[in-house]
């Protein structure tokens, strides 16, 4: 009998110390998790050779980095020009970033003609603390063409004066 009063106890003490637990480490009492090394406002610069008869063309636009979660966008979603950019950053700064956009006129040729307005591609990039470099996956040349990519960090903005 008293084996089975210590197990009882046991029990109950363990009940009443898991609301506490989940709390600690649920949503509403999880610390967010601490800033990656390249968090912060960047610009993306793009360069796009031209490709049959598209021509070439550069954009430049903010992105913004996140919890090591790369996004950036240029233009209005569905809108001629759309480009949105998103992937996750390794610690070591490489990354492979996903593109998806509208084209800006309709230029596209071969298997774009097919597939409408949209496309998207992949980016091999690499982030350093205040540069990164990328470069568009072509594959064998045939569906995609070249371009290339720099980021840039920017400062961050100064604490309010009171």
């Amino acid at each position: 009998m008293p084996t089975r009063k210590a197990v009882r106890l046991a029990l109950i003490c363990s009940l009443m110390l898991l609301p506490g637990a989940s709390l600690a480490g649920g949503p509403a009492g999880q610390a967010s998790p601490a800033p990656g090394r390249f968090d912060g406002n960047w610009t993306t610069h793009l360069a796009c050779e031209a490709h049959g008869q598209t021509p070439a063309y550069k954009w430049e636009f903010p992105s913004t980095i996140t919890n090591s979660v790369f996004h950036g966008q240029h233009g209005e979603q569905g809108g001629p020009g759309y480009l949105v950019i998103d992937g996750k950053i390794a610690d070591d700064g490489g990354a492979k970033l996903k593109a998806k956009g509208t084209v800006t006129q309709n230029h596209a040729h071969g298997v774009f003609a097919m597939n409408g307005n949209n496309y998207d591609y992949n980016i091999d990039a690499q982030f350093q603390d205040a540069k990164g470099t990328g470069k568009r996956e072509e594959g064998a040349g045939i569906l995609g063409r070249p371009c290339s990519f720099e980021f840039d960090k920017q400062p961050a903005a100064p604490p309010p004066q009171n």
